[in-house]
């Protein structure tokens, strides 16, 4: 009996697609969802695994989708083929364990058991104890990630050749864009992508994280997939660690952003010098000089985060979008039913530091109901205050209607 050239378990596949199921996506170039997959799922987790095991199996191109950016302009995302995730969930799998124990403490991006708010809340801590922030931001990171040197730095942890043989491949299948029109990637790895963070994370390892260690011992830092905080003591020391990390970034094959990427001062009630950069955002949150007030109820300037302007604005935008907030004929426990999820989710994430700016941020579901009410009741057509007494008495009475007025 002819046996297959790569010994694949059937049992990873079968893990590997519980995993893409139960994380959900969009379909890719294929328009096959995960629902029509799952209509023929033995036949067709049968196929994946035997192409992959005999070395036939070719990615097809990731679907190029553009979102969105909280601060403007487009995000390109690349989404694989539901078999394709399968595919790239069964290699990453495999390797994920022996790589992801190289990492250090400090990188917290798409990694088990880490999470963008503990990276936060780490910020948060050292820019109390250290007067300097380099705000990192890499100049379309995923985009551009050298295929050369990343191939040689998987090829550090596995030397396995069919994981060898389909990542290269998955580097290399093209980007597809609604119209069919294809277009090859000589560098990069797509958003989207289910092995691309894990990638991401091995190459700047070796590219950023082991060099910050090794030269900069002094400086920690932060650092979520491309998104990075490095805390430095003086001014001096931060300009240097701007001028010389920029050239390593250069010899890896990137560019360091030069309008996004800045040194800022952490400006508070013991640190009085007066410099342009106060403030940057990172994760979502906004790190300034804030009143804030201590145990023994006395009021102090400290540096610390709270939502950012940017997430405020974006947060405010999808409650704006609600259908139900923007339909007559919907009923207050419809809206709630819809808003809830999200305001959870806001509330879980943002909540976390300085609660009273996430707050202030959320009066936005009073005010759309304000403008819903008077829309809704001809008794409330045109009279702000009467809706706004109507709102507030509903608030009092179903204290637990929205998440936010319990």
């Amino acid at each position: 009996m002819k046996t297959r050239p790569f010994e694949i378990d059937r049992w990873a596949v079968w893990e590997a697609w519980q995993k893409v199921r139960s994380n959900q996506g969009s379909a890719g170039v294929d328009g096959e969802s995960i629902e029509d997959f799952e209509k023929d799922l033995k036949n067709n987790l049968f196929k994946l695994w035997a192409r992959m095991s005999s070395g036939s199996y070719m990615p097809p191109p990731v679907l190029l989708v553009e979102i969105p950016k909280k601060g403007g302009g487009k995000r390109p995302l690349g989404i694989p083929t539901v078999s394709d995730r399968i595919a790239q969930m069964v290699v990453k799998q495999a390797i994920e364990p022996d790589i992801d124990k190289i990492f250090y403490e400090d990188s917290y991006g798409y990694r088990p058991k880490k999470s963008a708010i503990e990276a936060v809340g780490k910020c948060r801590e050292r820019c109390w104890q250290y007067n300097w922030v380099l705000d990192l931001d890499i100049k379309g990171f995923f985009d551009n990630i050298p295929h050369d040197l990343l191939m040689k730095a998987v090829e550090k942890h596995t030397k396995c050749k069919w994981h060898l043989l389909y990542i290269k491949r998955w580097l290399e299948a093209p980007v597809q864009s609604r119209n069919g029109e294809q277009t090859e990637r000589p560098k990069g790895t797509p958003q989207g992508a289910v092995i691309s963070p894990l990638l991401a994370n091995l190459f700047l390892h070796y590219c950023m994280d082991s060099w910050l260690k090794l030269k900069y011992p002094q400086c920690p830092f932060e650092r979520y997939a491309d998104d990075a905080v490095i805390h430095c003591r003086t001014e001096a020391e931060a300009q240097e660690l701007k001028e010389r990390l920029g050239k390593r970034l250069e010899e890896c094959g990137l560019q360091m952003h030069p309008e996004k990427t800045k040194i800022v001062y952490c400006k508070d009630t013991n640190r009085k010098e007066d410099y342009p950069n106060k403030k940057f955002d990172f994760l979502g949150y906004g790190f300034q000089p804030r009143e804030t007030r201590n145990k023994k109820g006395q009021y102090f300037v400290g540096f610390t985060p709270a939502v950012s302007d940017k997430s405020s604005k974006s947060i405010r935008e999808k409650i704006r979008r609600s259908k139900t907030l923007q339909a007559t004929d919907s009923e207050i426990p419809e809206i709630a039913k819809e808003l809830n999820p999200k305001l959870r989710g806001w509330i879980n994430y943002y909540g976390k530091f300085c609660k009273s700016k996430l707050a202030e941020t959320l009066k936005a579901v009073k005010v759309r109901l304000i403008s819903w009410a008077q829309r809704k009741y001809k008794k409330l057509h045109g009279k702000y205050q009467a809706a706004m007494d109507w709102v507030e008495k509903m608030q009092i009475s179903r204290p637990r209607l929205f998440v936010h007025w319990a």
